[in-house]
């Protein structure tokens, strides 16, 4: 069974469509490691908060249960998945971590229309008023009937921008042309399609021509020598593609307007009803929205907002050093300013385009001075996960705000909760012997023994 080749199977058995396939597959690579016949890294203080699934696009086709899998074998001690748009993998990925031993999360994003800042950019490149928002540390896949017509307009609304897209692309590249719900919904298990989906689909229709070559060349206005290049890398070409005629002054870019995207008040109220953080996204600082950090700050929180996710690699891991040193100082202001704010930071790779990283470099020189704020923040989400999944006692709980009415107050003890609870089955069995609405310090000195 430790043969390499099965293993190898395995491993790409936990990104089936299946999902009883997906779990045998864990099962089996947890109890080869159990055996001690799969070397797995011993856990490390490092962790990615923010990574898509196959439930909306991973660049490496990870399922929920193959990130747990990926976390353990590296040896990433926290991990979180965030989709856009659906709550589908919540469940598994959450189960997955436990059974790995993994502290885990779980969130959505989406994008989402900001009146306030209608005239000004913000964190989606272009797009003045538009921005992508985020809700974490959700416990379940389970929507509460109250907010499950916001869920479901979430999907829809995503549906209806992909359809209008191909309608633009089929036009422009006719003869290559595809049908969204024969040719781009097989892509996913979940029938949540992303532009990157409907890219692979153009990709793989027109590699049926007898000339793709040629045709890629006349529709992107590049040199058949220039697109011979870029299909020698299949995960670049389909970028390029996207980038050419999906994204900003493409063919089949869609301008957004007021009425494209939900109001920030809906998609919060969805979160919240799940017993789950809204939580802010930041991009780079360079933006007309996020050169007024402070004033949108005060937006966001005034609304709800209690943490705020950062991408550390892409502002620091840049070839440029003038450029490098701009974005570091930009990232150094918004974490001192996030920590005036009391909103914990919620870090991560994000997975979704080719190339990104597994897991951010926490031994980066320049992410030092903001390295343990990011391990907080990760701890933190998993603290308040862990209590809500299991007791119904997580952050925006009446018991947490009764026992600690200040943001500092609740971040201070959800950390504590992260960082206290080992991922598993004994802990999950001592939380449960306890009392309801049992006392903080009894919490504490559970977890402290587990």
């Amino acid at each position: 069974m430790n043969d390499p080749v099965t293993v190898t199977q395995l491993r790409h058995q936990l990104n089936a469509f299946d999902p009883t396939r997906r779990r045998q597959a864990l099962l089996a690579l947890c109890d080869l490691a159990d055996r001690g016949l799969i070397a797995v890294a011993p856990p490390a203080e490092v962790a990615n908060m923010h990574c898509h699934t196959f439930f909306s696009f991973n660049a490496y086709g990870y399922s929920p249960t193959a990130l747990a899998w990926l976390a353990r074998e590296q040896g990433y001690k926290l991990m979180g998945i965030v989709d856009f748009d659906v709550l589908d993998g919540v469940d598994e990925f959450l189960e997955a971590c436990e059974r790995v031993g993994v502290r885990g999360s779980a969130g959505i994003e989406t994008r989402l229309f900001l009146p306030e800042f209608a005239t000004r950019e913000i964190n989606s490149p272009g797009e003045p008023g538009i921005a992508y928002h985020m809700g974490i540390g959700f416990s379940s896949s389970a929507i509460p009937a109250s907010v499950q017509s916001i869920a479901d307009d979430l999907r829809a609304r995503a549906a209806d921008r992909n359809r209008a897209i191909v309608a633009r692309l089929n036009a422009y590249l006719d003869p290559v042309t595809i049908a969204y719900e024969a040719d781009v919904l097989p892509l996913t298990p979940g029938g949540n399609a992303t532009e990157r989906h409907i890219v692979a689909a153009y990709v793989a229709a027109a590699d049926r021509l007898a000339d793709p070559v040629g045709f890629w060349a006349d529709r992107l206005g590049l040199s058949r020598h220039r697109v011979e290049e870029l299909r020698q890398d299949p995960a670049a070409f389909q970028t390029t593609v996207r980038s050419r005629l999906i994204k900003r002054g493409g063919v089949g870019y869609v301008p957004p307007d007021s009425g494209s995207f939900p109001r920030l008040e809906a998609f919060h109220q969805l979160i919240v009803a799940c017993g789950a953080l809204p939580c802010a996204a930041w991009l780079d600082g360079t933006s007309e929205g996020e050169q007024a950090m402070p004033e949108l700050l005060d937006l966001w929180v005034g609304k709800g907002v209690v943490a705020l996710n950062i991408i550390p690699d892409r502002n620091w891991n840049i070839a440029d050093p003038d450029e490098r040193r701009r974005k570091v100082q930009k990232l150094y202001e918004v974490v001192e300013l996030a920590c005036a704010y009391d909103l914990p930071l919620h870090v991560g790779t994000e997975m979704n385009a080719f190339g990104q990283k597994w897991v951010d470099d926490f031994a980066a020189p320049e992410l030092a001075p903001v390295r343990q704020a990011f391990l907080d923040g990760a701890y933190f989400i998993y603290g308040h996960t862990l209590l809500q999944r299991h007791l119904g006692l997580g952050y925006q709980s009446p018991w947490a705000q009764a026992h600690w009415p200040t943001r500092r107050e609740r971040n201070a003890f959800y950390t504590r909760v992260g960082r206290l609870a080992a991922p598993g089955p004994t802990t999950t069995a001592r939380l449960r012997r306890l009392p309801p609405a049992p006392d903080p310090a009894a919490v504490l000195a559970s977890l402290a023994e587990s």
